[in-house]
């Protein structure tokens, strides 16, 4: 990471940098400024459109209404993206009811008018379709997040594999429940997109659009998340989700697994299959 190009997004000096690893394409690090404040930072030499859909992404959530569990967005440019530096913590009882509720207002305050959003989508550093539509969710989800990334994964999948997602989506509008207005959703939430802190936790790394809000909850089921029957009952307590809504978990979970076959091969292949079967029942 370059400091100097830090210093000159930040309008203040850089004290001193420290590199916590790598993800996908871009570099983390943590900065401490010549003001006093500490950042956290991902960098890279390409990754324009990635930042500046994340970026998009928290001010969006962030107009849901206060209290929204999102970090604040310090800047942002074609090569980096900038939050505050929150010292994180053990998941905690709390935290997860806080969560809940927190969620529950996020995805029912100020909904957006259709599915999709008004920029470019990414998840992790794939490019994700978020032309704005206002059709029914079902066909939304067949045709802008589902078949695009069966598409990608196919060539880790068997023929039967691929007919069996297509049979998920020529059945969608059966399968998906009770009509759904559009959500501002995370988009991306498992759980290592929940940054746990002492009071609260708070949703990073989004692939923020307007969705469908039992995505984000099945999202969270999918690989774990830590007191879930808290956030769930939290949730439910302030915004009940529609009758049956965990028996459709696995339709949702199908879009997260297929980017996780097309980012990483066969060994999501089976998740991918037992999801499909359960969401046609």
């Amino acid at each position: 990471m370059r400091r100097v190009r830090l210093e000159r997004l930040l309008g203040t000096g850089v004290d001193d940098v420290h590199d916590l690893g790598s993800s996908h394409s871009w570099t983390l690090h943590k900065a401490s400024l010549a003001d006093g404040r500490e950042v956290f930072v991902k960098a890279a030499s390409g990754g324009a459109g990635v930042f500046a859909a994340e970026a998009a992404g928290l001010r969006w959530l962030a107009e849901a209404g206060p209290g929204t569990p999102v970090p604040e967005v310090v800047a942002a440019d074609d090569h980096m993206l900038v939050l505050p530096w929150l010292p994180s913590s053990s998941p905690s009882p709390a935290a997860a009811e806080r969560l809940g509720r927190e969620l529950a207002a996020l995805h029912t305050g100020n909904r957006p008018a259709a599915y999709g959003a008004p920029w470019d989508g990414y998840i992790a550093d794939l490019p994700l379709d978020n032309t704005p539509d206002d059709r029914a969710w079902p066909r939304w989800y067949a045709e802008r997040r589902l078949e695009p990334f069966l598409r990608l994964g196919a060539r880790h999948l068997s023929s039967g594999d691929v007919r069996l997602v297509e049979r998920v989506m020529a059945d969608v509008e059966t399968l998906a429940g009770p009509p759904e207005p559009p959500s501002r959703i995370h988009g991306d939430l498992w759980s290592g997109n929940i940054l746990w802190t002492d009071e609260r936790a708070l949703l990073i790394d989004p692939a923020a659009h307007g969705g469908h809000r039992e995505t984000d909850l099945a999202m969270m089921a999918l690989f774990g998340t830590s007191h879930l029957e808290r956030v769930f009952a939290a949730y439910d307590e302030a915004a009940p989700p529609a009758d049956g809504w965990r028996s459709r978990i696995p339709l949702h979970q199908l879009h997260p697994l297929l980017v996780h076959v097309a980012l990483f091969g066969g060994s999501y292949r089976a998740s991918l299959v037992d999801a499909a079967r359960a969401s046609l029942g």
